[in-house]
């Protein structure tokens, strides 16, 4: 059978997805709070695919800034990602319990646990004031983690031609992201590193993104973006005849020059005696994937304390992390990656999606010539 050539090989509903972003390839950057920078976002849009800012630990001014420092550097469409878990209410009694049960570890580096915690990231949810900014800069995509905004919320920010996307990990997400009228469903398989994207912090379905791209394409008719476990070509293909309008891909992009990694992160990712990762939900508060750390085999022990609110923990982790890391000890860094991170490539990111480009174009002329 003959089959097209170039950008022509991506199915109908693919093309036509692609053209509503305003973008050549169905290969988005996952929005890495922490991780990503304008530069990434910006190579990865100038190839071809949507770059995207992971802005949920940052202020409406760094959001901000961060979103015209993208914009100087490519004048192609990319996404803003925040998080939209419920506002988060203090809890003394269970913040203490997790302080007391910490103190052992700060005491052992010589350092002293704090008294008190607070929240240390954002949420969307009720933040008019990053709303505002949003409708002033008007970014061409914004996506959602942990739930998505309230009906006005998402009715301002269409009505100012943003298009919106939101992560669901089981069939319930997805149909509620649908019923709110937002325009694509991030598919989050268990594989994915980092942050589980549940809407319920304590009920994690752990779906395959395989499964999850063929449930949702099964009972919904919103566009599905497959996410975790994506490093290659061959695995954008597989996800793409599964039914996903596009893939999204993380881990791969991590130790890309471009990326905010540090240079512990950046080599523990490719040591091939660290790349088994675990899920954890005592470095923040909820679960997220990861390398093995002393958070996975000494803080995730049978005794450990109920979790407190997210993201109070996370003022914990990161304190202690910062005395750790001061001494030159960096196992209670967090060290966010999806579970086929063995496959990374040490590649920048114009070369990585050149090459996922390629592959892709590879994969799909190779199904082609085999129907």
């Amino acid at each position: 059978m003959n089959h097209p050539s170039g950008a022509a090989h991506y199915s109908p509903k693919t093309q036509q997805f692609l053209q509503r972003l305003g973008i050549q390839h169905p290969i988005f950057l996952a929005p890495m709070a922490g991780t990503s920078t304008p530069e990434l976002a910006a190579a990865v849009s100038n190839a071809g695919g949507l770059g995207s800012l992971g802005l949920a630990t940052s202020s409406v001014a760094q959001a901000q800034q961060a979103i015209q420092r993208t914009r100087e550097l490519t004048s192609q469409p990319f996404n803003c990602n925040f998080f939209c878990h419920q506002p988060p209410q203090a809890d003394p009694a269970t913040e203490q319990a997790w302080i007391t049960y910490m103190t052992p570890f700060f005491s052992a580096l010589g350092g002293t646990a704090p008294h008190t915690l607070k929240p240390v990231n954002f949420t969307f949810i009720d933040n008019q004031p990053l709303l505002d900014m949003l409708l002033h800069e008007k970014p061409a995509v914004v996506s959602f983690h942990f739930g998505i905004p309230t009906p006005d919320a998402i009715r301002q920010l269409q009505q100012a031609g943003i298009i919106l996307l939101a992560c669901a990990t089981s069939l319930a997400e997805a149909q509620i992201i649908q019923a709110a009228g937002l325009d694509a469903i991030v598919a989050q398989g268990i594989e994915a590193g980092g942050h589980r994207g549940m809407f319920n912090r304590d009920f994690d379905p752990a779906i395959s993104t395989h499964d999850l791209v063929r449930l949702f394409t099964a009972h919904t008719h919103l566009p599905i973006i497959a996410a975790g476990g994506i490093m290659d070509g061959a695995d954008i293909q597989q996800v793409l005849a599964l039914g996903a309008y596009a893939a999204q891909l993380g881990t791969a992009f991590v130790i890309c020059d471009e990326s905010a990694a540090n240079p512990t992160y950046r080599e523990r990712l490719q040591d091939p005696t660290l790349q088994t990762t675990y899920i954890t939900a005592s470095i923040s508060g909820r679960p997220a994937r990861g390398l093995m750390s002393a958070w996975h085999s000494q803080v995730d022990r049978p005794e450990r304390p109920a979790l407190s609110s997210y993201s109070y923990m996370y003022d914990l982790a990161k304190q202690l992390n910062a005395l750790a890391t001061g001494q030159g000890n960096h196992d209670f860094a967090a060290y966010w990656a999806g579970s086929n991170v063995a496959r990374i490539r040490n590649l920048n990111a114009t070369d990585l999606m050149q090459t996922l480009i390629d592959e892709l174009q590879s994969a799909i002329a190779t199904r082609f010539d085999k129907t």
